[in-house]
């Protein structure tokens, strides 16, 4: 009934598995893929027939994670996995990326994969097994896609690079010292197309040294996808990139010249409406059937193309004037907002971020709930892409697939450089309102952040700087690094190469290949050339921050405090009386964790004081033969009871009273008086021994009686 096919290799510390045959046999290509005991389903469909007018090659991934894989029933009312979660977003685009520029030239049918976790074992990560298995599933489906590829991550711990790091090692990285980064790397037998990461300061050698290692390691995994689709791909679609010669010919002869002219034009907006009007040129001298041509946006793009390309390829010349490493202007201010904690605006040529900072306490944690675990995160990034930042109308209010991917790696940008929560105990949170764009508007969000977060008074290690690089590589190999990329020459170039770091190394890059032919010498100007424009931009962010910046009088302030992990239960008290208590006599905010780290919140100084001391009087002990003020709370025949240290009382038996007979301890006090007294010590049954006698009432000091006994 199945015509199963499997292979194995083993990969690193682990048995990696694909398989297909017997599970969703009507897909064009299936294929469940198992490193460990972690397994994810990938199915690939595609339209036979391509929609008419179709001018954009129509590519969908979707990854999603079964919460039964780890054994793990989903919260809420309706407990079923509802709306993708950061990571199933972030994932479907890292599987997008590097497969989307491998489908043949022209092909605008429509393309669906989706890929399934079925199974995790919270030690491998499961997105890593989805593009691999997604790509096995393509190469079998008969798709016209010239891969294979593969991914793996990349950790770096002691100068030694390691191959698919566990979950608990990358889980947190700012939390493990040892472990400086968090790499995924997805390429081709010959070439790099897509890195993502996550880093701590690495210089631009051992970046490149574990990108080189990456595509090293998965050579094997391309070579088993080749393995397996010889004994199962199904025949290759029949499809033929279409020509259209003559079309283009006639596009580049009425208006080649009008189109060079749109593209001298270095303002944004006057460029963007010559480039249409030269449109319009064109579509006025060509015949009702060349207008009616389906390849007539591809023909208009690579005229495009060739115009900015040759000009900058040949002599070194950008459609914004620029020479190839030179940055956009760039005006930083701080403070422009006047009741948040913290404000940025970053400008760098017409690419702006309006960023602001929130200081919040530990009530203000996002709580994550993944497959391999739920867990708190102290630091949020959330990135806006209006539709007035590129003067365009379109939808407003939902946050797409970009928002998300942009503002996750700016987060991994910056959180790279936030201090320990121990030493800095806020919630964090990082808004960047995208107001202008043309160019890298995630990395003005870097740059933005990072002084917003500078001018709310977070100490950050180091301040960051983002920047992104382009590429324009021709069929002869000559080719051009860009800095600092305008929209133009990202739309039509061959790479986008982001790189965010300090001044003593990067912390984040991101890079999207669009052709297979980027070689280790092309990265490794291209990482050079970037860090000389990191430290351009972060020499001009210094000048928006001429000192250390204060905390802003709206912004709570949060003081921590350590109790034995023993005492939290009278901390909270029954019910959380006593917690309640606290916060409802101070008025501050009071957050304790399980390992018996208290927070105390509140703009107010001296609510936090008078938390604390509450607090304090709970969880402290008192010292033997220390004098103390107390209270008389009760008073019994055999002797008084007295208030001496926060909640604690204790006994002054009636013959510690005073240096005579008494005949009952009413005679000389009474309920409410203050008195002094001695901590003599404990009974046999930890009972509080108190005296009186031995305190000079007057003073609370000592009395001279009792030092002579002493001596």
């Amino acid at each position: 009934m199945f015509n199963e096919v499997k292979k194995s290799i083993q990969w690193g510390e682990e048995t990696l598995t694909l398989e297909t045959g017997k599970v969703a046999r009507q897909a064009d290509g299936s294929v469940i893929a198992t490193y460990g005991e972690t397994s994810v389903m990938a199915n690939v469909t595609f339209a036979k027939q391509q929609k008419p007018g179709q001018d954009f090659f129509p590519l969908t991934v979707h990854y999603n994670e079964k919460y039964y894989a780890a054994g793990k029933i989903p919260g809420g009312f309706f407990k079923r996995e509802a709306r993708p979660t950061e990571k199933e977003t972030l994932t479907s685009r890292l599987i997008d990326r590097p497969i989307r520029p491998l489908f043949v030239e022209g092909f605008k049918n429509e393309v669906l994969v989706i890929c399934t976790v079925l199974s995790h074992d919270l030690v491998n990560d499961p997105d890593m097994v989805a593009m691999i298995a997604a790509s096995a599933a393509l190469t079998i489906s008969g798709a016209p896609f010239m891969g294979p590829i593969a991914a793996c991550r990349v950790g770096f711990e002691d100068g030694e690079y390691i191959l698919n790091p566990e979950i608990d090692d990358m889980h947190k990285l700012r939390e493990n010292p040892d472990q400086r980064l968090d790499l995924v790397v997805a390429g081709t037998k010959d070439a790099v197309m897509m890195v993502e990461s996550e880093a701590y300061e690495l210089t631009e050698e051992e970046m490149l040294g574990a990108v080189k290692f990456a595509h090293d390691q998965i050579q094997p995994v391309i070579d088993l996808i080749i393995d397996l689709a010889e004994d199962c791909a199904k025949e290759p679609f029949d499809f033929q990139a279409p020509d259209y010669g003559d079309l283009s010919a006639a596009v580049k002869k009425a208006g080649e010249k009008a189109m060079r002219a749109a593209f001298a034009i270095t303002d944004k907006q006057e460029r963007t409406t010559a480039v249409a009007e030269a449109r319009e040129t064109i579509k006025a001298a060509l015949t009702e059937e060349q207008l009616a041509d389906e390849n007539l946006g591809s023909a208009m793009k690579k005229l495009e193309a060739s115009v900015l390309r040759g000009d900058v390829v040949k002599n070194g010349k950008r459609i914004d004037g620029r020479a190839l490493d030179t940055i956009r202007p760039i005006v930083s201010e701080v403070g422009i907002l006047p009741r948040t904690h913290g404000s940025a605006l970053f400008t760098r040529g017409e690419t702006q971020g309006l960023v602001v900072t929130t200081l919040g306490t530990g009530d203000d944690e996002q709580m994550i709930d993944a497959l391999h675990g739920t867990y708190k995160s102290n630091f949020m990034l959330h990135y806006n892409f209006p539709p007035y930042s590129v003067g365009e109308v379109g939808r407003f209010g939902f946050t797409g697939r970009r928002e998300i991917g942009h503002g996750k790696l700016a987060w991994r940008a910056l959180q790279a450089v936030l201090p320990a929560a121990t030493d800095f105990p806020y919630t964090v949170r990082v808004v960047s309102e995208i107001t202008e764009s043309n160019g890298s508007s995630s990395m003005a969000s870097v740059c933005g952040g990072s002084l917003s977060m500078m001018d709310a008074g977070v100490p950050l290690k180091a301040p960051v700087a983002g920047v992104a690089m382009g590429l324009i590589l021709e069929d002869d190999g000559s080719y051009a690094v860009l800095s600092d990329i305008l929209g133009d020459e990202d739309h039509l170039g061959d790479m986008d190469f982001k790189v965010a770091g300090t001044e003593n190394g990067i912390t984040s890059l991101q890079m999207d290949i669009k052709v297979a032919g980027i070689t280790p010498e092309i990265m490794e100007k291209a990482l050079a050339q970037a860090k000389a424009g990191r430290l351009h931009i972060l020499d001009e962010m210094g000048k928006a921050l001429t000192s250390a910046s204060d905390f802003s009088v709206h912004a709570p302030r949060i003081e921590t405090m350590q109790v034995p992990t023993d005492k939290i239960r009278e901390v909270i008290g029954s019910g959380g009386k006593v917690i309640r208590e606290i916060v409802e006599v101070s008025g501050a905010k009071v957050d304790i964790n399980d390992e018996g780290i208290i927070k105390i919140a509140s703009p107010n100084g001296d609510s936090i004081k008078k938390a604390y001391d509450m607090i304090w009087s709970i969880v402290a002990e008192p010292e033997e033969g220390k004098i103390y003020k107390g209270n008389v709370v009760k008073i019994v025949d055999f002797g008084a009871f007295v208030n001496f240290f926060g909640k604690k009382d204790g006994l002054v038996h009636v013959s510690q009273i005073e240096n005579r007979r008494l005949n009952h301890p009413s005679d000389v006090l009474k309920e409410g008086q203050d008195v002094w007294v001695k901590l003599l010590g404990f009974d046999d049954r930890g009972k509080v021994r108190l005296s009186m006698k031995v305190v000079d009432q007057e003073t609370g000091e000592e009395a001279k009686e009792e030092k002579k006994d002493e001596e």
